[in-house]
């Protein structure tokens, strides 16, 4: 297991995705910070040029925890996008790139090789979560946001990677999709269909019982409208986590690889 994660390490350290991946959460962070700028004073942000002259900037408050549910909406958001991408790329490149069958080839069980790809795709994706929050440390202070305690960074912190564990328990079908895909092409067609209908069903009110619209729901992407996510919404999504990982590994075990 330890030489299987080390392996996924080095391709994703080789690789330009990770730091795409920075990039991205260091963006969303930004901007973030942007908008509590606005919020702070609009006044200002319209003689600056950022905000139109009829233009209003609704919703949330220059405060940490306005900014600290900001994030979590990002992560929300993000989990469900770039969480994905993370692991659409891990499984779709051993078929884009024709490695499959060297790996295939190793000495390595297969079951070892699926929780490998799992595991460092996991890690990146809480890796990602940590960058975002202690950017978001960074920014918060730089604008001087009233309504710091160390409890208030404390709960946003464990919300912050709640949201991810629930995002990244959702993107493991997207590893089973690349896999029986053989590549990224139907990975990314079910990802896309994931996150329309997780926005539909939640506006239609059954969100919480859609296993994809749980992480939005769960950060109140959408305030308070929507009902709380109970016990049924999250047993769900570990359900769909647990079949997804479950079901790449009986792929990866007998799938015709002569193809």
């Amino acid at each position: 297991m330890g030489e299987a994660i080390w392996a996924e390490v080095l391709k994703a350290r080789r690789s330009r995705l990770p730091w795409l991946t920075v990039l991205a959460f260091t963006v969303a962070t930004g901007v973030g910070g942007l908008f509590m700028f606005i919020l702070q004073d609009p006044d200002r942000a319209r003689a600056m040029g950022l905000l139109g002259a009829k233009a209003q900037l609704a919703g949330g408050a220059a405060d940490w925890p306005g900014y600290f549910a900001l994030l979590t909406q990002t992560i929300a958001v993000g989990g469900a996008l770039i969480f994905g991408v993370i692991v659409i790329w891990t499984f779709g490149r051993e078929f884009s790139d024709h490695t499959v069958k060297d790996l295939l080839a190793l000495p390595t069980s297969r079951t070892t090789i699926v929780a490998a790809k799992y595991t460092v795709t996991a890690i990146w994706c809480l890796a990602l979560t940590t960058q975002t929050y202690l950017l978001g440390l960074a920014v918060g202070a730089a604008l001087r946001l009233p309504g710091w305690t160390t409890a208030v960074a404390a709960e946003a912190l464990a919300h912050l990677m709640a949201t991810a564990v629930l995002a990244v328990l959702l993107v493991t079908t997207l590893g089973l999709a690349a896999s029986v895909g053989r590549g990224y092409l139907a990975a990314i067609g079910v990802m896309f269909l994931t996150v329309f209908l997780a926005q539909v069903i939640a506006v239609l009110g059954y969100g919480h019982l859609f296993p994809w619209s749980v992480p939005a729901i769960y950060s109140q992407i959408g305030g308070t409208d929507h009902p709380t996510v109970g016990p049924i919404g999250y047993s769900l999504v570990v359900a769909v986590a647990a079949a997804s990982v479950t079901a790449t590994v009986v792929w990866w075990h007998t799938a015709d690889h002569t193809q």
